[in-house]
């Protein structure tokens, strides 16, 4: 089986040309794709505790913590203590922070908007099933793989 046959290949193969695509735009706002996902992530109401956005987003906190430093620095988010644990702190959306949010969630939406819009309902909906079969199994700890094979 040549890679480009493979499952895994082509998810992380349209995976990367997304993330570049996005990071192109983003680049355009001064900013990259990680940032503009972690102020997606923010509750725009509540603030979002800082230890519950890595698990979130499938981020490492050392990565996360890099791009919040970042956030913080141009003035788009606040690191506020939690009212009643101290332990835990709140990540906060400044105005300008919602304004880059709003931006990023346009490009999001325009993205998603047009490849639905090349797509069939069936289309669609075969890929969400693909897509929910395949975290699914993965999920699930079911595939089994001894000395390069599968058992499943």
């Amino acid at each position: 089986m040549k890679p480009e046959e493979t499952i895994d290949f082509q998810i992380k193969f349209a995976w990367q040309y997304i993330s570049r695509f996005y990071n192109e735009i983003a680049a355009k706002y001064n900013s990259t794709w990680a940032s503009g996902n972690v102020l997606l992530n923010i509750d725009l109401q509540e603030g979002t505790p800082a230890t519950a956005l890595g698990p979130k987003m499938g981020m490492e906190a050392t990565s996360l913590s890099r791009i919040l430093k970042n956030l913080e620095t141009k003035g788009l988010i606040t690191r506020e203590p939690h009212p009643t644990d101290r332990r835990v702190v709140i990540i906060k959306l400044t105005a300008e922070g919602i304004e880059k949010r709003d931006e990023a969630r346009q490009a999001v939406r325009a993205f998603n908007h047009h490849i639905m819009n090349k797509l069939t309902p069936e289309q669609l909906s075969s890929f969400f099933e693909v897509i929910k079969t395949i975290v699914r199994e993965i999920e699930s700890k079911n595939i089994k793989i001894y000395a390069g094979k599968v058992n499943s």
